[in-house]
């Protein structure tokens, strides 16, 4: 028992490096080691050889623990040393300063959609988040007993307010407040209670825009929307226009937009479809116009709704929308 311990203080000493010094540890003092060994042995001993191997055990554990503490506070000491010497910075040096912030991808296409529309005459609005349950449905043709109210889930607040769930309300208040003729656009979030995926969220934002004037058509609804897309892609885009149902415009369309993500073999982002619904549009229900106190007999218009957050995902490759809510400063610095 002595010949192991001299053995192993030796090679404690002439440990190089601390994986050699961990070695000797896990051999002589870990759970099965030397150690551990001879205590586990020490039943089938007499009284006076426990007495004896007992003694030695403990003077043996506190030798080589001694040593052992001793080498690795060295090791320690000589890895500090080089740390600092690799590490090692001049702090007279003056800080960087701040790094400058970045708008969000959405803000910057917003921003680039407002300036559009402001170049033909459109004013922009913005109206509150939490909104009347007249201004959020029942201004735009969706009373109480509705079924189009069960195709928006809705976060409902006390006393009739709620979340909006789009951003039409804007153009009920701007139709109130500013009267025809108008031309307007209105950004801004908007809530549903949905459940989160690639594609959906619960908070998201939305553009909607209107014109209201005297024999306003078709025409000028897909003239709008054109020169829409064109400016924010940089290049003429594949869509389709379908019939679609909006209790607030009639006849309503669906626009689409052929998916960018994929191009067209279906992908996460367009459901696998190929086709990404973007913009849903029409001509303003007489109802609608009534409602705010314009005479649908003298006065017509176009609306539509542009999902932003969709288009910015669109114009960026982006393949899933939960990325732009996320705070990841890794994502958003890339634009």
């Amino acid at each position: 028992m002595q010949d192991l311990l001299d053995s192993a203080l030796a090679r404690i000493a002439a440990a190089q490096t601390a994986d050699d010094l961990e070695a000797v540890r896990v051999e002589v003092l870990g759970r099965k080691g030397v150690l551990a060994q001879l205590s586990k042995d020490m039943g089938k001993l007499t009284a006076d050889e426990r007495v004896a191997r007992g003694k030695f055990i403990n003077a043996a554990k506190q030798a080589l623990e001694s040593a052992y503490d001793a080498k690795k506070s060295a090791f320690d000491h000589d890895a500090l040393a080089i740390r600092l010497d690799s590490e090692w910075m001049d702090l007279t040096v003056p800080a960087p300063g701040v790094p400058p912030g970045s708008l969000h991808p959405i803000t910057q296409i917003q921003w680039e959609i407002e300036d559009l529309f402001r170049s033909m005459g459109f004013t922009v609005l913005d109206g509150p988040e939490v909104e009347t349950e007249f201004h959020n449905f029942d201004a735009l043709n969706i009373p109480a007993d509705h079924p189009a109210r069960d195709m928006q889930d809705t976060f409902w607040l006390d006393g009739g307010h709620l979340l909006r769930t789009h951003t039409s309300p804007v153009q009920v208040r701007g139709m109130e407040k500013l009267g025809p003729p108008l031309r307007m656009i209105a950004p801004g979030r908007v809530f549903r209670n949905e459940s989160v995926d690639a594609s959906h969220e619960h908070t998201f934002y939305q553009l909607e825009g209107m014109m209201i004037d005297r024999n306003v058509s078709v025409g000028n609804l897909i003239y709008f929307m054109k020169t829409l897309l064109t400016a924010i892609f940089k290049k003429e885009v594949t869509v389709r226009l379908r019939p679609g149902y909006f209790p607030f415009v009639e006849p309503g369309f669906e626009l689409d937009i052929r998916c960018l993500i994929c191009g067209g073999p279906g992908c996460p982002v367009c459901k696998q479809s190929g086709w990404v619904e973007l913009l849903p549009c029409g001509l303003v229900n007489p109802h609608v116009l009534r409602k705010s106190g314009i005479d649908p007999a003298e006065w017509n218009g176009f609306a539509f709704g542009l999902g932003l957050t969709r288009l910015v995902m669109m114009r960026y490759a982006i393949d899933d929308i939960r990325w732009l809510q996320s705070g990841d400063l890794r994502f958003l610095r890339q634009f």
